[in-house]
């Protein structure tokens, strides 16, 4: 059922992570931000948007080949960090083609469930628990990994479990089943 529907639903994961960008570009309608070079609707879901943003098309094939496709088009509501594909390229050389090898399908759903929560939460409320609770806040992931949320030069910053930052680029892209926030680095669970 979920190899299905892995096509259509990657597509849409792409073009979601495209609405993040555009909502932070100046000048471009907040309706429906261009993320990728493609517009994304808040009345989509995650999938049915990210598909068509060009800036995400190593994270549509890894969500693809994780079987995710289904699950993150569904209700939710999810917060997703949506790496770049120039977040991707950072990884060590090999590494993104050895993780979408079936036999590595379960580290890879460790991996990118590390960047979602099951929590539609958009970055102002995270920057007043992260003010709040003295300049860091923890945050759960669908993988049971933690987050370390923190701001730096007005920028929300996230630190995994081995060290690892990315930073907010994109903030708020609202999606029908929840919000994505488009980072620069992979989050890796330990």
């Amino acid at each position: 059922m979920m190899q299905s529907t892995i096509g259509r639903g990657a597509a849409a994961f792409v073009a979601a992570l495209g609405l993040s960008l555009a909502l932070a570009g100046p000048g471009l309608a907040a309706d429906n931000p261009m993320v990728g070079g493609a517009a994304m609707y808040a009345t989509k879901n995650i999938i049915e948007n990210a598909v068509n943003s060009k800036d995400h098309t190593t994270l549509v094939a890894a969500v693809k080949a994780a079987g995710l496709v289904e699950t993150l088009s569904g209700n939710g509501p999810f917060m997703v960090f949506a790496p770049t594909n120039e977040a991707f390229a950072k990884l060590p050389n090999g590494t993104v083609e050895t993780l979408l090898k079936p036999e590595n399908k379960e580290k890879l759903v460790k991996i990118l469930t590390s960047h979602v929560v099951g929590k539609a939460v958009m970055s102002s409320a995270i920057g007043k628990m992260v003010s709040d609770e003295g300049g860091a806040h923890p945050v759960k992931t669908l993988s049971g990994a933690m987050l370390i949320a923190k701001m730096k030069d007005g920028k929300l910053t996230l630190t995994d479990e081995n060290g690892g930052t990315a930073t907010v680029t994109i903030a708020d892209v609202r999606q029908s089943n929840g919000v994505i926030h488009v980072i620069d680095g992979v989050l890796l669970p330990k």
